[in-house]
């Protein structure tokens, strides 16, 4: 990380590690809870970073943003999680500009999901957008490129079947239990802990096991019954956990804990058990495979799964892929906007002033001058001409740095160079353009 040069300006990068280099026990180290992502955008703001989210979900955890160098988010990372910048490094991945651009469109868009075409993704980023805009953390730049983003997921969900099979991890899940437990629509399901996964795969559970003998556990348990409620499902005690298990035939474990919160203790078991841990950091201890009767299913393990479904999804990546190129091409458009921007001001501002002058002259030498017929008129002209101008620039085929450059030079304007004028939106927009 050391040899990295600084950037002259402040560059866009995204940071971070996921399910390919890292796996689920160094993932662990590195997730942020809700807590910890609010501490990370706290401690940003507080260091001077002026825009920026943060993603931490059972694959990957990254950050978005801004920085002079790269180290300065990882850094947030660090002191944020249980891991160091010694494992950063050995499993962490850097991009900048273009880059991260192009990892946050794959990311949102499940390309770079461990199960191909998960879409649960968009949903997360989404609420961390949410998040640093409420904490005045978005920039207007980023927030048309996670709007962008938004809006290619929707494409490529809607006019691809990319998203057609198993297409999360939750989802998965059910998928296995289905097919590894027989009769599994009389048998005790316990789920145990109902965040965001949790609350998906309960979903999926009730959707494909018809099942009604579902029990969910969670430490807060106002948030277990909001779901109970939309499902028809029944709640217990956290206190009741360890009785719970006893009953149960399959365990879904999908908290938020740092640690374990089942292990062979706490297991008293006087049949088999099925447990699905889909938590990062793992939240059941490895022991529990001591007990005769009990088989350990990672989301590792699930994410590994392929079906005839996943070879169909796979046939639709260039589709995505071109859906993704289309949408960013529309992003670069609305940036060469903010590009020849001041160009386009100065200019207008370089024939009023123009106007201004031959009105003067007119107005002197004209004893029956109509000044505000001429002013309506001028104004009609200059509007017409800017028109043209802003139209050319924004032709595709446009080459924008050498029209700037020329409009510039013929009307004697505002900046010396199109560098000039790039860096006047990077400097307000936060971005670096070369």
């Amino acid at each position: 990380m050391e040899n990295l040069n600084v950037p002259k300006h402040k560059t866009f990068y995204s940071i971070g590690l996921s399910y390919k280099k890292a796996d689920a026990e160094v993932r662990g180290k590195f997730s942020l809870d809700s807590k910890a992502k609010t501490n990370v955008l706290l401690q940003a703001k507080q260091e001077g970073i002026e825009s920026l989210i943060v993603t931490s979900t059972c694959n990957r955890t990254e950050i978005y943003g801004y920085a002079d160098h790269p180290f300065q988010l990882i850094k947030l990372i660090c002191e944020n999680s249980n891991g160091t910048a010694e494992e950063f490094q050995k499993v962490g991945f850097v991009f900048k500009n273009h880059e991260a651009i192009n990892q946050l469109f794959r990311v949102g868009t499940g390309l770079d999901s461990q199960i191909l075409g998960d879409f649960e993704i968009i949903g997360q980023i989404k609420n961390s957008f949410e998040e640093s805009r409420s904490l005045g953390l978005i920039n207007a730049f980023f927030e048309r490129l996670i709007n962008t983003v938004i809006q290619t997921s929707k494409r490529i969900k809607n006019e691809t079947e990319i998203s057609s099979g198993a297409t999360s991890v939750s989802f998965a899940a059910v998928q296995y239990i289905i097919r590894n437990i027989e009769d599994i629509g009389n048998k005790n399901i316990l789920l145990f802990g109902t965040g965001e996964i949790g609350k998906n795969t309960c979903e999926n559970l009730v959707k494909h096991t018809k099942n009604e003998q579902i029990t969910l556990i969670n430490r807060t348990k106002s948030t277990a019954e909001i779901l109970a409620g939309k499902l028809n499902l029944v709640v217990k005690d956290y206190s009741d956990l360890h009785l719970e298990l006893q009953k149960s035939d399959v365990l879904v474990v999908a908290t938020g804990a740092q640690n374990p919160t089942i292990d062979k203790a706490i297991l008293n078991l006087k049949k088999p058990l099925l447990i699905l841990d889909l938590s990062i950091p793992k939240n059941v201890n490895a022991d529990v495979q001591q007990i005769p009767g009990v088989t350990l299913i990672h989301m590792d393990y699930l994410s590994q799964m392929t079906d005839d479904t996943l070879e169909r999804r796979k046939q639709h990546i260039p589709a995505a892929e071109a859906i993704i190129e289309d949408m960013k091409l529309e992003l670069n458009s609305w940036m060469n906007g903010r590009k020849f921007a001041p160009t386009i001001h100065a200019l207008k501002a370089k024939l009023n002033e123009i106007a201004a002058s031959e009105l003067s002259n007119q107005r002197k030498k004209l004893s029956n001058f109509d000044e505000e017929q001429a002013e309506l008129i001028s104004r009609k002209i200059i509007q017409k001409i800017t028109n043209h101008f802003a139209s050319h620039l924004k032709d595709e085929n446009t080459t924008v740095d050498e029209s700037i450059e020329l409009i510039e030079k013929v009307f004697q304007i505002g900046f010396s160079t199109p560098q000039k004028t790039i860096s006047i939106v990077e400097e307000k927009y936060k971005i670096n353009l070369s």
